[in-house]
C-alpha cells in the first residue's frame, strides 16, 4: 500500500513504470484477453516438451504465472512439433533464476533466462522471459549512437532508444496484456498453460492462424522502426509458414529497408543465416525477392550484401547456379529429416565459386596450387564475411571444407586414410558430393570416397587399387595423346591428380557397391569417423 502511494506520488504505475512512458493502457492498444478452450484451439498435447512443461510446473508452483509462449504455441496449433519452447512469466529473471540448478541469464537489451538441461550436444534450452511493458518510443532516452558506440550512455538504463527510433534496452517489466501488445506478430501472441490447456489471446491470433495470415501487432511503421529485424523475422515467417503477409504490415517493408544499416552486422549477418536454415531456404530467398529486398541488378543492391553478389554471380553462370540451388535444397532436405546444418558448410557452398574463380585465376599467373586457395580464401574472406561475431571457427570449418577438395584427387599413399580421420571429413565429403551431382567433378569420385569411408581393410585395399589402376590408365592415354600432337595434360599439378573415372577403360569401371542392411565392417575408430552424419 505504502509502496503504491509513493509511486502516485512521483507520478508512476503500481509496477513502478513512469506513467508518462506507459502506452496501451486501454483496450485498443492492449487488446482484449480471451481464453481460448483446447476444443477449439486443437493443441495435441503430446506435441509438448517435457522440459518446457517442467519449467512451466516449476514457476507455477512457486505462485508465478507462466505460459509456453510466441512460435511453439503457433506451431502446436498448425499441427507442427516446435523444434524450440519458450515460457513467459510475470516472474522477474533473478526469480526465475533462482528456481533453477542450471539457470542462466544473458543479454542486454532483453535480458532473458536460459534454464539448460543435460550436457554436451544433448542438451536442450528453455528459454524464459519475463513479461514486458509496452512503452512508448517517444518517451523513451534517446542515445546518439547504437550498441557499440553508446556503451556508457546505456549503463544502467532500462528503455533506451537511438535517433531512429530502434529500441537498445527494453527491460521494464509489466502485465500480460502489454507484453502481448509489444510482440510482432499476431500469431506469435499466443500464450499456452499446459495445465489447463487454455490459449490466452489478445490479438486474435488463432483467427490469423486459421487464415495463414501473418499481421503485425499495432502500426507496422512504427513497429519496423522500433526493431528492423522484423523486416527480415515477416520474411522468415512467410516463407516457413507458407502464410501471406498482410497488406498493411507488407506495404512499409521496402521503405523500412534502409533501417537495417544502423542494425550491428554480427546481428544481421545471424539473421541471414537463421533465414537460410530454416528449412525453407529456397523459399525465403524467394520472398526476399518478392519483397524487393534482393538486389535486382549492376549497382542496386539488397539488405544482404553476400546474398546479393553470389545470386548475381548465379545468375550469369547456369552450372553455378545450380550448385546453389543443389546446397539450399540440400540443406531444406536435412532439416526436414531433423538432421544437423552447420552455417559454415552453407557459407561454404555459397562462396564457392567465388573462391574457385579467385584460385584459378591466381594458378593461372604461376601460383602453387595450395598456396593459390590459401590466397583466394583469404582474399573472399575480406571481401564477404568481414570482421564478425565467430569468424574464427566459422572460418576456419570453411577453410577445411575448401582445403580437402584437392585433396579427394589424391588417392595413393597414406592420403585416403588420413582424410577420413579428419572431423570434418563428412562435411568435405558432402560438399564434394554437391560438386559430383551438378557436374563439377566426375560423380564416380564421390562414388569411391563414400565406398572407401564405408569399406572395411580388404575393401578399402581394393580401392586403393582400383585408383591406381585407373590413374594409371589416365596417365597412359595422357602420354599417347602428346605424342600424336594433343595438348591434353593427364596430370594436376603439384599432387593434385584429375577426377576419377573420367578416362579409365571400360573394363576397369566399376559399378557402385550396395551393402547388404546391416553388414558389419572393420576399422572401428576410422569407421565411426567416417560414416557419421556428420555437420555439414
Amino acid at each position: 500500500m505504502i509502496k503504491r502511494l509513493i509511486n502516485k506520488l512521483l507520478g508512476k504505475g503500481d509496477d513502478g513504470t513512469p506513467k508518462a512512458a506507459r502506452a496501451g493502457k486501454g483496450q485498443a492498444k492492449a487488446g482484449k484477453r480471451v481464453e481460448v478452450p483446447q476444443a477449439e484451439h486443437g493443441i495435441d498435447p503430446a506435441l509438448l516438451d517435457e522440459r518446457a512443461l517442467k519449467v512451466v510446473a516449476t514457476l507455477q508452483e512457486a505462485g508465478y504465472e507462466a505460459y509456453i509462449v510466441g512460435g511453439a504455441v503457433r506451431d502446436m496449433m498448425l499441427g507442427l512439433r516446435p523444434k524450440d519452447f519458450d515460457v513467459a512469466t510475470n516472474a522477474t529473471p533473478e526469480q526465475v533464476k533462482g528456481l533453477f540448478r542450471r539457470a542462466f541469464i544473458i543479454g542486454r537489451r532483453f535480458r532473458i533466462v536460459h534454464v539448460v538441461y543435460g550436457r554436451g550436444r544433448e542438451h536442450e534450452v528453455i528459454e524464459v522471459s519475463t513479461f514486458r511493458a509496452y512503452l512508448d518510443s517517444a518517451a523513451a532516452e534517446q542515445v546518439a549512437g547504437n550498441e557499440k558506440t553508446s556503451k556508457a550512455e546505456l549503463s544502467g538504463k532500462s528503455h533506451v532508444v537511438d535517433a531512429s527510433g530502434r529500441v537498445l534496452r527494453d527491460n521494464v517489466w509489466g502485465p500480460q496484456h502489454e507484453d502481448a501488445a509489444r510482440r510482432d506478430f499476431t500469431v506469435n501472441a499466443l500464450y499456452y498453460d499446459p495445465q489447463t490447456q487454455i490459449v490466452v489471446d489478445y490479438h486474435g491470433g488463432i483467427a490469423d492462424a486459421k487464415k495463414r495470415l501473418l499481421r503485425m501487432i499495432g502500426d507496422p511503421l512504427t513497429r519496423y522502426r522500433e526493431d528492423p529485424v522484423r523486416i527480415v523475422r515477416v520474411v522468415r515467417f512467410a516463407a516457413k509458414l507458407g502464410f501471406e503477409i498482410e497488406p498493411k504490415t507488407r506495404a512499409p517493408i521496402r521503405d523500412c529497408a534502409a533501417l537495417l544499416e544502423a542494425v550491428p552486422i554480427s546481428r544481421l549477418f545471424d539473421e541471414m543465416i537463421k533465414l537460410l536454415q530454416t528449412g525453407h531456404a529456397l523459399a525465403s530467398i524467394a520472398q526476399l525477392r518478392k519483397q524487393g529486398l534482393l538486389g535486382a541488378g549492376p549497382g542496386s543492391h539488397g539488405i544482404f550484401p553476400l546474398l546479393d553478389a553470389v545470386l548475381a554471380d548465379a545468375g550469369r553462370n547456369p552450372a553455378r547456379a545450380a550448385f546453389i540451388d543443389a546446397a539450399l535444397a540440400d540443406t531444406d532436405r536435412r532439416v526436414a529429416e531433423d538432421k544437423p546444418v552447420a552455417p559454415s558448410f552453407l557459407l561454404a557452398c555459397l562462396l564457392w565459386h567465388e573462391v574457385l574463380g579467385g584460385w584459378d585465376r591466381l594458378k593461372a599467373q604461376g601460383e602453387p596450387p595450395f598456396p593459390a586457395l590459401q590466397q583466394a580464401i583469404d582474399a573472399v574472406f575480406d571481401a564477404r564475411i568481414g570482421d564478425i561475431s565467430g569468424r574464427g571457427k566459422l572460418g576456419a570449418d570453411m577453410r577445411e571444407i575448401w582445403m580437402m577438395q584437392p585433396r579427394f584427387e589424391r588417392r595413393s599413399g597414406s592420403t585416403p586414410l588420413g582424410l577420413v580421420e579428419q572431423p570434418r571429413f563428412r562435411a568435405g565429403f558432402d560438399f564434394l558430393r554437391l560438386r559430383a551431382d551438378t557436374g563439377e567433378v566426375e560423380p564416380e569420385l564421390a562414388e569411391w570416397w563414400e565406398d572407401f569411408s564405408l569399406g572395411d581393410d580388404e575393401e578399402r585395399r581394393a580401392l586403393l587399387e582400383l585408383a591406381r589402376e585407373q590413374d594409371h590408365g589416365r596417365r597412359a592415354a595422357g602420354a599417347g595423346t602428346a605424342r600424336s600432337g594433343g595438348g591434353g595434360s593427364g596430370g594436376g599439378g603439384d599432387g593434385e591428380a584429375p577426377a576419377a573415372g573420367g578416362d579409365a577403360p571400360a573394363k576397369k569401371r566399376r559399378r557402385r557397391r550396395r551393402k547388404p542392411a546391416g553388414e558389419a565392417v572393420a576399422s572401428g575408430a576410422v569407421l565411426a569417423a567416417a560414416a557419421g552424419d556428420g555437420d555439414a
